[in-house]
């Protein structure tokens, strides 16, 4: 499982995006294993780590269940199965704050 978050974390890193956090989840009790967080400054480049991270899945046949968001841009969804990729401009992340939310 570690070696798929690092294989996301650096596409993520491939794409300029920052201020990336993992949070592990509660075991049995989420929707996911880990939650991904990162900052793209713009719409366009929270695009461009969305499409990245898909690109890397593919390659590594990790599959992408859905992607949400990815028209405005402001907080793209990637759901990845046990890890779910959370790509946030910088206003919707501090709205949304997930890491105070979901950290334990």
């Amino acid at each position: 499982m570690e070696d798929k978050v690092q294989l996301i974390v650096k596409a993520c890193e491939d794409k300029i995006g920052k201020d990336i956090k993992i949070i592990e989840l509660e075991k049995g009790r989420a929707i996911a294993d880990y939650f991904i967080i990162v900052t793209g400054n713009t719409p366009n480049q929270t695009q461009a780590i969305a499409d990245e991270v898909e690109k890397v899945a593919m390659e590594n046949e990790i599959e992408v269940f859905s992607k949400e968001g990815y028209r405005d841009g402001n907080w793209i969804l990637v759901d990845l199965g046990d890890i779910i990729l959370h790509v946030f401009t910088p206003e919707f992340r501090e709205y949304y704050d997930l890491e105070r939310l979901w950290s334990k």
